[in-house]
């Protein structure tokens, strides 16, 4: 309030005589001097001062910091400043004064006060009377300080902001908030040290009429010098930039959300980055609400949306944690009706604005009780709507509302929202798109890959898939298990080159072809030379379509090239015969946990038809692990194949784990990230068919031996506790070893083995092939083979080095299966 400006020679007078009212003060600050100018001036006679502490002249009598200037003089010839006094009707009064110290003829210390009527301006010789229309009316806030940095002057701007007397005499830590006065007060201390304004301060104040409003302003500091150059003071002038402020961040709103809303293809994430955004530069409180065939990614119906589809919560978000809010949860189907304000935005396809929610009439609280309650509970006080609109649909509404804290929504407000939910609307439906894509991908890969792998009482099996193509989670690598005839099994894995639904689309094909050409019981070198002549078709029609052009692109784009591995293991022998196309080698762990790679001679891959396939046979031990695996699984851009090699060995060479927890030990070890190519692991462990499982007799080729089968097979089916099947299977013995007698050579041997079902088997020496005929009713023979297909679950012929063997399952009741 007050302003040092000693006047050794008195040449820089504060005030001017002529104009000037004057008073006596005594040692202790007592009026013992008063005249008419002053009474004039401040409105009291001299009786009401008189003999009375100076002290209750000033604005806020009581305060010491204000008669100050009494221990100012005692160590200095004189003192000049601004005064805020309180005229006798009440009101503030400026004053420029001098004070100069007296010494009357008793030796006693008195003080001569001189005062001229607002004075606001301290450090003599500048004319107040010219400033002041300028400065106290100028459109931006000016305030003077005195070298303590208190309010000495301030114009109708900042006046309006914090009254007069809230301001006048004060420091600035006595009437600005605690945050914003520390602020203020280290740049007026930086500019009275160093002389060296500070420029455009941005800082965010509440308003003195309504607390809860905030507005943002720039404030520039600079020094004060009288004439002699000495620092008398600061003033600032302060500028509300609360407009600019705002348009700046409704841009770098929009620009924040170009960078958060979309960074996914998932729809729910995307509306729930809408509603992050927006809180709380935008709202307090924003729900995101999505048509449910949005969600799933279906196309919706083009136009206004009645009140028919379910909305479900799709995101929210609040400036309260945990959304209290809200009554629905993420996912929740959202009740409207069609008069609610959320049914005719969807219905309009525009948005609406309440600027003053009223809680008498809204829709908003007379549609929804739940809601009327939050809105009540949580002081909502504005509330917009509006549409998800994308490509000319409709996918949903988002709902901004806000309390007192940001005030109603505004004409730029709602542009601003509209353009955020434009842009959350196009991710929302890229994302729907994508949705709607990667379900039908997903599904044809379903519908490719095997659903649940079983080996039977082969093999005990575990397998793991992940595609390169990760958002649509199909790729081109495949294995499988296919049950064979005689209790064996068959292990593939193969490799299409590529990712995605082109590859997978390969790689359906191949796998179905390998499922067929196993039904015919090929041996693994054959089976590949079939599947490879499959695949040099497929590469001929590959170059058909890109001659075509680009009206058939999607064909020609359906194949690049494949490897495969195919393997097939026999629990009776024990014996594992594979053969591979370009393929990895299988990694072979045995029951004692030592790893090892075969030597299995590559062959070309599929779709080359140069070489042949050399196959190689291996004897497993029972509990024998076999690894499949593509090279996804141990080759990367940043690791060689062998280190890959080493890490698999490394991991597999565990025993007495169980196939998955043994899996799960392979991917981690080998898959510390999303894989670069599609990776695929088939795992399976070997068993055994022990001797109490088979029996075998070689009969002559004599047709006497006929009944002496039915009667070995019959005692044998005694042991095992299958009565049950002993007529069916004494008719099947009968009628495939009469068909081995009569169309074949010999030796001929009968086999039958006890697992899941009960499999019969005939060999010979012979290479034709049996035929199912439909025999006439005059015929006396040719039902063999039909009797057997009608008694069994199915039957079928396979070829080994030595001839054939045609073999027949019944089905085992469940209570007699091993």
């Amino acid at each position: 309030m007050t302003s040092d400006n000693a006047l050794p020679d008195g040449s820089d007078r504060a005030c001017d005589i002529a104009n000037a009212a004057m008073a006596e003060l005594d040692a202790a600050g007592t009026v013992i001097g008063w005249t008419r100018a002053a009474e004039r001036l401040l409105g009291h006679p001299a009786e009401e001062i008189l003999n009375r502490p100076a002290a209750r002249l000033l604005a806020i009598p009581g305060d010491e910091a204000r008669v100050a200037a009494v221990a100012k003089c005692r160590a200095a010839d004189g003192w000049s400043g601004s005064v805020a006094a309180r005229h006798r009707d009440g009101r503030i009064v400026q004053l420029a004064v001098q004070v100069t110290p007296l010494v009357d003829t008793a030796g006693r210390e008195r003080w001569s006060v001189l005062a001229l009527k607002e004075w606001r301006v301290p450090g003599g010789g500048v004319n107040q009377l010219m400033l002041e229309p300028f400065l106290a009316h100028a459109p931006v806030g000016m305030a003077v300080l005195d070298t303590d940095l208190r309010y000495v002057w301030v114009n109708d701007v900042l006046e309006r902001l914090i009254p007069l007397e809230r301001r006048l005499g004060r420091q600035v830590s006595e009437v600005l908030p605690k945050l914003e006065a520390e602020a203020f007060d280290a740049r007026m201390r930086h500019v009275l040290e160093t002389g060296s304004p500070v420029m455009e301060y941005e800082f965010r104040s509440p308003t003195y009429a309504d607390p809860d409003e905030e507005r943002v302003y720039s404030a520039s500091f600079f020094g004060l010098e009288d004439p002699h150059g000495r620092r008398v003071g600061i003033w600032y002038m302060v500028i509300d930039i609360t407009e600019r402020w705002q348009a700046q961040g409704r841009l770098a709103l929009l620009n924040n959300a170009g960078a958060r809303i979309g960074s996914t293809l998932d729809v729910t994430r995307t509306a729930q980055e809408l509603a992050d955004v927006s809180v709380p530069p935008l709202a307090d409180f924003v729900t995101v609400d999505l048509l449910d065939s949005v969600i799933r990614g279906a196309e919706p119906v083009p136009g206004p949306v009645d009140g028919a589809p379910v909305v479900r919560r799709s995101g929210q978000k609040s400036v309260r944690e945990g959304c209290p809010e809200s009554s629905r949860a993420v996912g929740e189907a959202v009740p409207r009706s069609p008069s609610s304000p959320l049914s005719r935005c969807l219905l309009e396809s525009r948005s609406l604005v309440e600027p003053i929610l009223d809680v008498a009439t809204s829709g908003w609280v007379t549609d929804d009780p739940a809601r009327a309650a939050d809105i009540r509970d949580f002081d909502f006080r504005s509330v917009l709507v509006v549409p998800l609109l994308a490509r000319g649909v409709t996918l949903g509404a988002a709902t901004f509302v806000r309390s007192r804290r940001l005030g109603p929504f505004e004409e730029g407000d709602v542009q601003l929202a509209e353009e955020l939910v434009a842009r959350a609307a196009v991710c929302v439906d890229n994302a729907r798109r994508f949705t709607r894509e990667r379900a039908a991908a997903r599904a044809m890969q379903r519908n490719l890959l095997p659903h649940d792998l079983t080996g039977g009482s082969a093999v005990e099996v575990a397998s793991w898939y992940f595609p390169a193509d990760a958002p649509s989670g199909v790729g081109g690598d495949w294995f499988d298990v296919i049950p064979l005839s005689g209790a064996r099994v068959a292990l593939v894995v193969g490799d299409v080159v590529g990712h995605g639904i082109n590859a997978a689309a390969t790689m359906g094909r191949l796998r179905t072809a390998v499922q067929t050409l196993a039904n015919l019981d090929l041996p693994p070198d054959e089976l590949l030379a079939r599947l490879d002549d499959l695949v040099i078709g497929l590469v001929e029609q590959h170059g058909a379509a890109e001659s075509a052009g680009a009206e058939n692109e999607s064909v020609a784009a359906t194949f690049t090239g494949a490897t495969c591995l195919y393997a097939v293991y026999d629990p009776v022998s024990r014996r594992c015969t594979l053969a591979r196309a370009g393929h990895l080698p299988p990694a072979i762990v045995t029951p004692d946990g030592a790893v090892d790679f075969p030597d299995l001679p590559a062959g070309p891959p599929l779709g080359l038809g140069a070489l042949p396939f050399e196959p190689v046979e291996l004897e497993l031990a029972e509990g024998s692990l076999l690894a499949l695996y593509t090279n996804g699984l141990i080759e990367t851009c940043d690791r060689d194949i062998d280190v890959g090699l080493s890490r698999l060995s490394n991991a597999l060479a565990v025993t007495g784990p169980k196939l998955e927890e043994i899996g799960r030990n392979v991917v981690k070890a080998l898959l510390t990230g999303p894989p670069s190519d599609d990776a695929a692991l088939l795992l399976a462990r070997t068993r055994a068919l022990g001797a109490h499982q088979v029996a075998s007799w070689d009969l002559p080729s004599d047709p006497a031996v006929v009944a002496d089968a039915r009667s070995l097979a019959g005692r044998q089916l005694t042991e095992w506790g299958l009565e049950d099947l002993l007529f069916t299977t004494e008719l099947i013995v009968s009628e495939l070893v009469t068909n081995a007698i009569r169309h074949a050579t010999g030796p001929i041997t009968l086999r039958l083995i006890r697992q899941a079902a009960l499999i019969c088997e005939v060999s010979d020496a012979g290479s034709s092939a049996p035929r199912l005929r439909h025999a006439r009713t005059t015929d006396e023979g040719g039902r063999g083979l039909f009797i057997v297909a009608q008694l069994t679950r199915r039957w079928g012929t396979r070829y080994t080095s030595t001839g054939k063997i045609i073999w027949a399952e019944q089905q085992i009741p469940p209570d007699d299966a091993v």
